[in-house]
């Protein structure tokens, strides 16, 4: 084992990547109640999302653990499985389409992962671009969280306003979220996780939450419930963009950015990139096949890094612990079905994802525009693929009229014609 992850010349132990991988694992275990509780919400059975989010984790991180050897754990990533609920439910189409449309954005994934056009696509689209679409669904899932605990309710003057701060789910969000605040600002390592934990204890005394059991045989997970024909049938083309793009960013900034901190960074570039970009492609298809929205390189994977993890071992101890937890299917369904549980992790991930603002240029506004209208329009139009759309047609604009159009890419032009006519013609 010491040869195969390198763990003396990575000058670590099992003992530290067994305590890094437990550490990951704790900081990243709400996703296996909030994924359920989302993607439950678009009609797709909690045991399948279950499982299949369990799946995803467990076949990410293994590939990333045993080919790639980094301590970055995989799984179904947040933002992405909100815009699923939301095209379901805006288009009106059955989750077995909108899984097919997963599932062909992962095998076009696989595809890029293995040719440089993955690289070339990062490097062409501009940085203003990519913090907008990183910010703007931090402030969707936000407002999702914020809607589902009741927290803010429809409003026929403003769209949206204050709800009953008395109900008590929305008090016991309230206490929720700031319990889980105070964990993670005195840094203690699964403050999202814990947070959900105190919470839960918190409604079980209230009454809010009752358990009928809490370990039992894993549920038998679903395969290829998807309709890959419904995709072409109802020309959902930018929904597959619009999944493909954001995980794409979203993986590769993760990855990039562990492996700055451990330091496998070389000269600028990473070792064994295409096995890392690999796994997060190989979960994203694979979990499609069996009921979730893509998956992504995990940023809480520094957690582990910070506690000493530096090779694939450490992500091989998240997968068997993703793997352990198909044991409490009971408790952990019921926590899902408590808004007032899971609301504050998707709160406060929204803001982690507010992050690349300070990297915006503001001052330059042909820079500051596109960000700012991606931003505005992904919540108010409860459409991560518009906010995109737009995103990209007003960056070339801007640039072509300030006289800086020779330093757009190509290919920003191609997709900004392709939005414009897509927008117009088959509006999402």
């Amino acid at each position: 084992m010491k040869d195969f992850f390198k763990l003396k010349q990575n000058r670590t132990s099992f003992r530290t990547e067994f305590t890094a991988g437990v550490t990951t694992f704790l900081t990243m275990a709400y996703i296996i109640v909030v994924n359920p509780a989302i993607l439950f919400g678009a009609g797709v059975p909690f045991e399948q999302v279950f499982m299949a989010t369990v799946i995803a984790a467990v076949v990410g991180s293994l590939i990333m653990g045993i080919f790639a050897n980094y301590p970055i754990a995989i799984a179904p990533g947040m933002g992405l499985n909100a815009y699923f609920a939301t095209v379901v439910a805006t288009q009106g189409l059955s989750y077995q389409i909108v899984f097919g449309a997963v599932f062909l954005a992962g095998i076009l994934f696989i595809l890029l992962s293995l040719t440089k056009l993955r690289e070339t696509l990062i490097f062409a689209i501009p940085d203003t671009i990519k913090y907008g679409i990183t910010s703007g669904i931090g402030l969707f899932i936000a407002l999702v969280g914020l809607r589902n605990a009741g927290i803010v309710v429809p409003n026929e003057a403003n769209i949206i306003g204050l709800g009953d701060l008395t109900d008590p789910m929305v008090a016991l969000t309230i206490v929720g979220l700031f319990i889980t605040l105070i964990l993670y600002v005195l840094n203690i390592k699964g403050a999202l996780f814990f947070g959900m934990v105190a919470t839960a204890i918190i409604a079980l005394f209230t009454g809010q939450l009752h358990f009928d059991g809490i370990i039992s045989a894993p549920p038998a997970p679903v395969f290829f419930d998807i309709d890959i024909a419904g995709v072409f049938a109802n020309g959902l083309y930018t929904v597959i963009f619009a999944f493909l793009l954001v995980t794409l960013f979203d993986t590769t900034g993760t990855i990039i950015g562990v492996s700055e901190q451990a330091g496998f960074m070389k000269n600028g570039k990473m070792p064994r990139s295409k096995e890392a970009l690999l796994a997060d492609a190989t979960a994203t298809t694979v979990g499609s096949m069996f009921g979730t929205s893509p998956s992504t390189a995990y940023i809480e994977s520094t957690a582990g890094v910070a506690a000493g993890g530096r090779t694939g071992l450490t992500s091989i101890i998240v997968a068997l612990l993703f793997a352990l937890s198909i044991f409490f299917t009971p408790i952990i369904s019921v926590i899902a079905n408590i808004p007032a549980i899971t609301s504050p992790v998707l709160i406060i991930v929204g803001c982690f994802m507010m992050e690349g603002l300070a990297k915006v240029e503001w001052k330059q506004f042909d820079e500051a525009f596109p960000a700012f209208a991606i931003i505005l329009t992904m919540p108010f139009t409860s459409s991560i693929a518009t906010g995109i759309a737009i995103g990209f047609i007003t960056y070339p604009i801007l640039k072509l009229a300030k006289g800086r159009g020779k330093d757009v890419h190509w290919i920003i032009y191609i997709f900004a014609l392709l939005f414009m006519v897509q927008l117009l013609f088959f509006p999402m």
